[in-house]
C-alpha cells in the first residue's frame, strides 16, 4: 500500500522495530519446517518380514519359514507371505530338512497371520510399524500423509478468510496453538483411525500459520525490509526447521519421542503474543486508525524517532468508524471475468508447484541408503533456492523467473530416466536441481500472490491458491507410489505438469515494480497495460527507487 508505506515513513526501514518483527515472526515459522516433513520419518516403512511362532517348529524351519523374493535384481526374504505353518509343523515333527528333504519352492504360502517382525536398524518404531501399516494395509501409509494434507488444504481457505476478517495476529497464534497442541495429542492415539483424525487436525495450522505470518510481516514492514523478508527470512525460517528434523529425528528413532521432542519448543513461541503487533495496513482497512497509530506510535519509540502530530492524518485514512470500509468477500474474486480468469491461473501454477515440490520432498527417504543424510540434503538445498529467489523477486519480473523455474524443474525431471544405474549420483543431482527450482518457485508464488490482490483480499485470495495447491500435496504421497508401475513414472509426470505450467505463467499480469494494491479496480488496470507503464517506472526510475515501493 503506497500511501501507508509513505505515512509511515519516518520509521526509517531497519530499526529497532523492523528487526524485532522480523525476527520474532521468522522463530514462528520454525514449527512448520519441523512438522511438515517428520511424515517422512514417522511414517517411513521399515524392513519386515512374516512373525513366525516358535511354537513346535524347529530353528532350521523357523528360518526357512519365509520365502525369498528377487526385488531390484537382489532376493530378499518376502515382507508379506510366509510358507504354510501347518505343513511346517509336520515337516518339523518328521526330523525332514528345508532344502535338503523337501523343495521349498513346491511348498504352498499364506499371509501374515500371525503380525509381522520390524527391523529397528533404521527406526526404532514408526506409525508403519505401530499400526502394521503393510501388505495389504499399505495403502493406509500414503493415505495417512494425504489426510494431514487435506487438513492444510481445509485450513489455508479457512485461515484467509477468517484472518481477512479478524486479523493477522490472532490467526498466527490460533493456528500455531492448533500444531502444537494436536502433534502432542497424536502420541496417545490408540488406532490408527484416531491418529488420522489427531493429523487431519494438526494439519489445520500448519501452512495456514505460514500463511498468516507471511502476510503479517508483509504488511508490517516496508521498503527493502519487506523485500527481504518475504523473499529470504520467512523462507529461511522453513528452511532451518526443516534442516533441524533430521538432527531430531535421528537421536529419537522412536516416533512418538520425536513428534514430543518437536512440539515441545514451540510452546515458547506462544509467549510472543504479548511482543509481535497487529498489522497496522489491516487495522486500517478495517476502519481502525486510532490501534493503527498506537502501533505506529510504539514502533517510533523503540526506533528513537518522533511520530508527527497525526500520523494517518488525511481525510483518506482519519475517517474512524464513521468510514465506509470497503470489504470483500470471497465473491469478489468471481465478479470480474478478468480477475476469475487471473485467479484460475494462479491456482492452476500454485497447483502444480506444490505437487513438484511435496513429491520431490517426500521421496526423500527413497534417495539415499540413509533417510537422515537424504532429508538433510533435501533441507539443505532450500537455502540457496531462497537466495535465489531473493535475487530474482529484486531485479526479475515474476513471470520471467516463473518460466525459468518451471523449465528447470521440468528439464531436470525429465533427464533423471536417462541417467546410467552406474552414475546414479547425477540421478539424485538432477533431482535435487528440481527440488531447488520448486522450492525457489514457492518462495517467490507467495510474494507474487501478495502483489496481485488488495489488502481486504490478499489473505482470502492467497488462502484459496493455497487451498487449490494442497490438492496438490495430498495427491504427492500418491503420485511417488507409482514407481512400483514404472520407475521413473513419477519424475514424467512432475515434469510434465511444469512443463504446462510455463503456459499458465504468460497469462498472468506482472506486478514487478508495482506498490500493493488497495482495491480491485487497481488490478484491472494492471490487466489491461503493463505493470511498468502503469507505475510510470519503465525508463524514469532507478531499481533503487522501484524496491522503496515493494
Amino acid at each position: 500500500m503506497q500511501h501507508y508505506d509513505s505515512s509511515v515513513a519516518f520509521l526509517g526501514t531497519w530499526g529497532r522495530f523492523q528487526l524485532m518483527v522480523f525476527v520474532l515472526l521468522c522463530s514462528t515459522i520454525l514449527p512448520n519446517g519441523t512438522g511438515t516433513f517428520s511424515l517422512v520419518f514417522i511414517t517411513d516403512t521399515p524392513q519386515h518380514r512374516c512373525r513366525i511362532p516358535e511354537a513346535n517348529l524347529s530353528l532350521e524351519w523357523r528360518e526357512a519359514a519365509v520365502p525369498l523374493e528377487v526385488v531390484d535384481g537382489e532376493p530378499q526374504p518376502s515382507r508379506c507371505r510366509r510358507y504354510r505353518l501347518d505343513v511346517l509343523r509336520n515337516f518339523s515333527a518328521g526330523g525332514l530338512l528345508p532344502g535338503r528333504d523337501v523343495n521349498l519352492s513346491s511348498l504352498e504360502q499364506e499371509a501374515c497371520a500371525d503380525g509381522w517382525v520390524y527391523s529397528t536398524e533404521v527406526y526404532q518404531s514408526t506409525v508403519v510399524s505401530e499400526y502394521d501399516l503393510v501388505c495389504s494395509q499399505s495403502w493406509k501409509q500414503p493415505l495417512t500423509a494425504t489426510i494431514f494434507f487435506l487438513g492444510i488444504l481445509v485450513g489455508s481457505f479457512i485461515s484467509g478468510v477468517v484472518s481477512d476478517r479478524f486479523g493477522r495476529k490472532p490467526v498466527l497464534f490460533a493456528t500455531l496453538t492448533i500444531q502444537l497442541v494436536f502433534m502432542v495429542l497424536q502420541i496417545a492415539a490408540p488406532s490408527w483411525e484416531v491418529f488420522c483424525l489427531l493429523l487431519f487436525c494438526n494439519g489445520l495450522g500448519y501452512i495456514s500459520n505460514y500463511l498468516s505470518c507471511y502476510v503479517l510481516g508483509t504488511e508490517i514492514l516496508t521498503g527493502n525490509a519487506r523485500v527481504v523478508y518475504s523473499s529470504t527470512g520467512v523462507c529461511l525460517g522453513f528452511a532451518f526447521g526443516y534442516m533441524i528434523l533430521p538432527l531430531f529425528a535421528y537421536f529419537l528413532r522412536s516416533w512418538k519421542m520425536l513428534l514430543l521432542a518437536l512440539a515441545l519448543p514451540g510452546f515458547f513461541l506462544l509467549s510472543l503474543w504479548w511482543i509481535i503487533p497487529e498489522s497496522p495496513m489491516w487495522l486500517l482497512s478495517q476502519g481502525r486508525v486510532t490501534e493503527a497509530e498506537a502501533i505506529v506510535r510504539k514502533a517510533a519509540q523503540m526506533n528513537r524517532v518522533v511520530a508527527p502530530e497525526k500520523i494517518f492524518g488525511d481525510s483518506d485514512f482519519h475517517a474512524k468508524e464513521e468510514r465506509l470500509v470497503e470489504r470483500y468477500t470471497v465473491l469478489d474474486l468471481l465478479r470480474k471475468r478478468s480477475i476469475t480468469m487471473m485467479t484460475v491461473f494462479l491456482c492452476w501454477v500454485w497447483f502444480a508447484l506444490s505437487i513438484c515440490y511435496y513429491g520431490l520432498s517426500l521421496n526423500t527417504s527413497q534417495l539415499h541408503a540413509d533417510p537422515y543424510i537424504s532429508c538433510f540434503l533435501s533441507a539443505v538445498v532450500e537455502v540457496p533456492a531462497y537466495m535465489s529467489c531473493s535475487l530474482a523477486i529484486r531485479y526479475l519480473p515474476r513471470r520471467l523467473a516463473l518460466v525459468v523455474i518451471f523449465l528447470t524443474v521440468g528439464l531436470a525431471l525429465f533427464s533423471i530416466q536417462l541417467v546410467p544405474q552406474s552414475i546414479l549420483h547425477l540421478a539424485v543431482a538432477l533431482e535435487m536441481l528440481g527440488k531447488f527450482a520448486a522450492t525457489a518457485g514457492t518462495s517467490l508464488l507467495f510474494a507474487f500472490t501478495a502483489e496481485l490482490y488488495p489488502t481486504g483480499l490478499r489473505n482470502t485470495a492467497s488462502g484459496i491458491c493455497l487451498m487449490v495447491s494442497r490438492t496438490g500435496s495430498c495427491i504427492a504421497p500418491f503420485l511417488i507410489q507409482m514407481n512400483v508401475y514404472f520407475k521413473y513414472l513419477p519424475y514424467i509426470t512432475l515434469g510434465t505438469l511444469a512443463m504446462l505450467s510455463v503456459l499458465a505463467t504468460l497469462f498472468l499480469p506482472e506486478s514487478f515494480g508495482c506498490p500493493l494494491p488497495e482495491n480491485l479496480q487497481q488490478i484491472q488496470k494492471r490487466q489491461r497495460v503493463t505493470c511498468l507503464d502503469i507505475c510510470g517506472q519503465k525508463n524514469s526510475k532507478s531499481m533503487k527507487t522501484v524496491e522503496s515501493q515493494l
